[in-house]
């Protein structure tokens, strides 16, 4: 029994739904701004450089610091690869390529992070991993501080 065949047709067809004048959705969207992927990658950028150069402050040792920016990196060039696949036309054409777009960049974000995180052994010298996981978790939560922080409603 399919989810369609178990609604009545009269309460289909008597639904109140009426498109939004171009006027209503600019209020719309003044109301609730949406935050750009491109300033969350910035503010990656900013944490993972911070943590990095706090490693290196921290414990005197240079490779600490490199393995620490590495975990940063790890997490930024994906998020950056993200957001330029969400940006691309073919992403904008319909909902429905939306929808693939998104999880097709969010699978390619995902693989791009762990093919890094098992190249860093063969690219960073004397890696730590406990700096490279701590550069790579402090940044990844960039994007719940972006939730936060967004652009608040205007009433």
């Amino acid at each position: 029994m399919s989810i369609i065949a178990a609604v009545p047709e009269d309460d289909v067809a008597g639904a109140d739904f009426k498109p939004l004048t171009p006027e209503q959705a600019r209020q719309l969207r003044a109301k609730s701004p949406s935050l750009s992927p491109w300033w969350v990658v910035v503010g990656q950028v900013v944490v993972g450089a911070l943590v990095a150069l706090a490693a290196w402050a921290l414990t005197g040792r240079q490779h600490v610091g490199w393995s620490a920016g590495y975990g940063a990196l790890a997490v930024v060039i994906p998020a950056a690869l993200f957001a330029r696949g969400l940006a691309s036309r073919v992403s904008s054409v319909s909902a429905g390529a939306a929808v693939f777009g998104f999880f097709l960049w969010e699978a390619v974000k995902i693989a791009l992070t762990v093919a890094m995180l098992f190249a860093a052994p063969r690219l960073v010298t004397d890696l730590s991993w406990p700096a490279m996981l701590v550069g790579l978790v402090v940044t990844m939560k960039v994007y719940w501080v972006a939730l936060v922080w967004r652009p608040k409603r205007r009433t």
